[in-house]
Order: C-alpha cells, then structure tokens, then sequence
C-alpha cells in the first residue's frame, strides 16, 4: 500500500450511516453486503450486529446510491439515518463488514434505543436549547475528538473510548444534576449514533429530560450558517479526511498513522511527531522497540496504512 489514494474527476460521495433496529441473524448478512459494496467500488466499514447497523463508505454517488438502496432493503432499514458529504479523493484503503457485539460499544446490553433515546433536536433549534442557562450540555465523543473542537460551554467528559460513558456519568451525577428540581439535560456526537445511546442510556438511569442533536455535528455544520454557528473549531471524522469545518469543508488537521488521532499544525512540528511513528499523543504510549516497528512497516507500506474506524 503506497498511502495515495484515487483521484476522481468528480468529488467522492461519502455516506455515514447508522440504523438501530433488531437483525436476528446478522451473520448472514454480512457477505451480501459485503459483495454489493465491491460491486460498486465501495470503500470503507459496516458493523453489523444484533442492534443494527452502522458505518462509513465512500465511493461514485451512483454506486453510493445503490449500496444505500440495498441497507434500506434490509429489515426495518427504510428510515437508514445517513449523513452525506463528499471527498476529493477516496478517503479509505478497502472494503471491511464486520460482525460486532454492538455498532457502537458502550457495554449496557440492556439499553434499547429504538424503546428509549431523548428528543431530538434539530439544528436550527439547538443552539436556543444550548444557550439556556437550565440546559447541561455534554459532549458524548472521546477526548481526542473534543480536543479539536466542540459546541461552545459543553462538558468534556475526557473519555478514552464510548465505552466509558456510563461510568464517568454515574461517577459525576451528583455534581452535574443535584439534588433538586434536574436541569435538562442535551448531548451530540458526531453523526448522532452516540448521543442516541447516550440519551437512552441517561434515561434508563432516571434522566427524563434529555435531549439530543438530530444528525449530530454533521448536520449542525451543514445546515446552520457559520456566522450563527455555537461550533468552535473542526469535528473530527471517521476516515483519512481526519476533520471538516462548517459547510462540511476539508479542516487542516492531519492524522497520526500511527494511533490514528488528529495531529494540528503545531503537532506536526512537535519533537515528539514521527510520520507513521509517533505523535505527541502517542509517544510515551510505546517503547523504543515499538517505535522501531512501527517506522519499519511505516517505510515498507511506502507512507500508508492510516487507520480507518466505521463512524461513530
């Protein structure tokens, strides 16, 4: 792998995607799908699993426009929740459906989102409902992703992954809501699969007024103009466009082949930063000897091999 990707005359369309509902054998759906993506040059990831479906791709808008057919074919798939957004080149290396526990890994088997998730809220009424002094805004995603940017005034609860949501909520509960009349509660993510789970999992544990951004930041930034937007900063994305800004145009930051978190200009200057080595975030994380791997498989695959993650 050289880490050049596909040209096209036209941008490359790209498809998030998710869908919570109930597939009793996921199993068997995997190769199909599978097959349908690379019939029409698709790239990127699908997690199947028990909950539904979720995921990035990106190919020619015809060829999106068939596989989007084919997963609103699919059990209880027709109201597929997509965001679309294009690239100038293919932002993914290869194909990948994957069967997974969960589409989105928070580790409550109990939670149902289809049963319980907050209200939604759309674009163009959240930034009233953030700018309420009685509203708590949390932001669902992981701390490298908030570390590039994030509504202005929400809570950062630093986590490492989704997974460990439930148990900083329930660690900073007390603090967040009282004890008296509970404040209201709004979060968002970055396509609206989080915070669709988060909703739920809040409510589950006796939240009733929650919230939460219909389409996530993505169609926040679409759809609000930027001279009006509460967003300071880029949201990171799932694929090697590694950020956009408002209006879905390409950010500035770079990603670090290494760990696959987001690099800024400055980053890239650091002593620390390593193409497909290291990075500021990542150095301490490995020993001399993992280093030395990672720049021998860095120098084999000719500058390539950048994570790639299904959208979240």
């Amino acid at each position: 792998m050289n880490g050049s990707f596909p040209r096209s005359p036209q941008p490359i369309s790209v498809a998030a995607l998710y869908r919570f509902t109930r597939f009793a054998d996921c199993a068997s759906l995997r190769a199909p799908l599978e097959s349908v993506c690379r019939d029409h040059g698709i790239r990127g990831t699908l997690l199947l699993a028990p909950e539904g479906i979720n995921g990035t791709i990106a190919g020619c808008p015809d060829g999106i426009a068939e596989v989007l057919a084919y997963i609103r074919a699919l059990p209880d798939c027709a109201d597929l929740d997509v965001k679309m957004s294009s690239a100038s080149a293919m932002p993914f290396d290869r194909m990948k459906v994957r069967v997974k526990r969960e589409i989105v890994t928070m580790g409550e088997p109990e939670i149902d989102p289809r049963e319980s998730a907050g209200t939604y809220v759309e674009p163009q009424d959240w930034n009233a409902l953030i700018r309420d002094p009685g509203t708590i805004v949390i932001d669902t995603r992981n701390a490298y992703e908030v570390s590039i940017g994030t509504f202005e005034g929400a809570i950062d609860p630093e986590t490492r992954s989704f997974r460990d949501f439930p148990g900083w909520f329930r660690d900073v509960r007390e603090e967040l809501l009282g004890t008296g009349k509970q404040p209201r509660v709004a979060m968002f993510c970055t396509g609206g699969i989080r915070c669709e789970k988060s909703t739920a999992f809040l409510k589950q544990e006796g939240v009733e007024d929650v919230y939460h951004l219909k389409g996530g930041i993505l169609n926040y930034l679409e759809k609000v103009p930027e001279e009006e937007s509460l967003w300071r900063g880029e949201c990171f994305v799932f694929d090697q466009r590694v950020a956009i800004g408002h209006g879905l145009a390409p950010g500035t930051h770079k990603l670090c082949k290494a760990c696959g978190r987001p690099l800024s200009a400055q980053d890239l200057t650091s002593s620390l930063y390593e193409a497909g080595v290291s990075c500021p975030a990542c150095h301490s994380d490995r020993t001399e000897a993992q280093r030395a791997s990672c720049r021998e498989r860095h120098r084999e695959e000719g500058g390539g091999g950048a994570r790639e993650w299904p959208s979240q």
